[in-house]
């Protein structure tokens, strides 16, 4: 007996011992697992080898927190109260566009996830409706279907993580993608909605080209007008500057005036003569009787020979007029030599008197 009774306590003992052992599990990484008592919640574990009292006092349940999940919203189905389809979104004009998009997903709190929502994935469901109804509700249709389209997900996700929040499904939004040509309006007019969205793209298109152009021809008409100024200014500075010098020269060239009459007045007629017989044409002539030298074109024997006259041109040139007496050519060049220098001497004595 006494035997017997040792025996049963073994086995017994390896019994426990194997029940105890059955409390070990691992946890992977990426989960979670949710250990209960009795169907009650006693804590959260992560990933890593954990033990916990065997079945049926403890059990654990694993649950995936880093997987990022998805569900469509914005259904084909068509409901039989308003003979809309699920995407239809009424606007604040009180028109209809059909908005479908993805939410994704992941979980951030297991027990949450587990108790407090009968179908967390259900949940999202609705608070996506929910919100994209709601901001949807507070826009113009024109405004959903252009410029305000790109606020429609970030204004939905964070809707609907308040709202997930608030009922703690232990839920965390990671993103809202709008399907392809997940906001467009109703079939009837789809068309009309395309022409607009056209000509708006037209608009905008013209509008870039334009401002393209200003921005090309603006900075060139600015150059031109400061180069314009700028060589208005230089223009004023040398005429001014040119205008100063004139007065200071004729200051002082009045101031030697004062000191010397006689002496300015020749030098200045003398420079006065030296200007205008410089671009003229210069002849010799020779007004005494018997003289070899009747008539000499000094600038059209120059501009023939390209330099200095030679004697042969000399000579030619002055051959027409050797012979000729007083009454020829060569009486009539005396006369009009005398009678300039008459007019010299009476110049002369002109400016003397004054």
């Amino acid at each position: 007996m006494k035997g017997a009774g040792v025996g049963l306590g073994l086995i017994a003992g390896v019994v426990v011992l194997i029940w105890l052992a059955t409390g070990f599990f691992i946890v992977q990484e990426g989960q979670q697992a949710v250990i209960t008592q009795f169907g009650r919640y006693v804590k959260t574990v992560n990933a890593g080898f954990n033990w916990r009292l065997p079945y049926p006092i403890q059990k654990h349940e694993l649950v995936v927190v880093t997987q990022i999940r998805s569900v469509d919203v914005g259904r084909d189905t068509v409901l039989k109260a308003t003979g809309l389809r699920e995407s239809a979104m009424l606007t604040q004009d009180e028109n209809i566009v059909d908005i479908k998009f993805a939410v994704q997903y992941r979980l951030n709190d297991a027990r949450a996830y587990l108790f407090e929502s009968k179908n967390p994935a259900e949940a999202v469901v609705q608070a996506a409706e929910t919100a994209v109804r709601e901001v949807v509700g507070k826009m113009r249709m024109d405004a959903a279907l252009s410029e305000e389209r790109d606020q429609i997900a970030p204004q939905v996700r964070s809707l609907m993580q308040t709202i997930l929040d608030r009922y703690k499904v232990g839920i965390e939004i990671v993103g809202i993608n709008l399907q392809q040509g997940g906001v467009r309006p109703p079939e009837q007019v789809q068309a009309a909605f395309d022409d607009v969205l056209k000509a708006g793209q037209e608009r905008e298109r013209a509008k870039n080209e334009a401002q393209a152009y200003a921005n090309d021809v603006i900075p060139r008409a600015v150059g031109s007008a400061s180069r314009l100024k700028e060589e208005s200014e230089a223009y004023k500075a040398r005429v001014v500057a040119q205008a100063q010098g004139d007065a200071q020269r004729f200051r002082a060239v009045y101031a030697e005036y004062q000191k010397a009459p006689q002496v300015m007045r020749d030098r200045m007629y003398l420079d006065t003569m030296q200007q205008i017989y410089t671009n003229v044409t210069k002849v010799m002539v020779e007004s005494r009787q018997g003289s070899s030298l009747l008539y000499l074109p000094l600038d059209k024997l120059l501009q023939q020979n390209g330099g200095l006259p030679d004697a042969g041109a000399s000579a030619a040139a002055a051959q027409p007029l050797l012979g000729q007496g007083s009454n020829g050519v060569t009486g009539g060049l005396s006369t009009s030599a005398g009678d300039a220098r008459g007019r010299d001497a009476a110049r002369t004595r002109e400016r003397e008197t004054r």
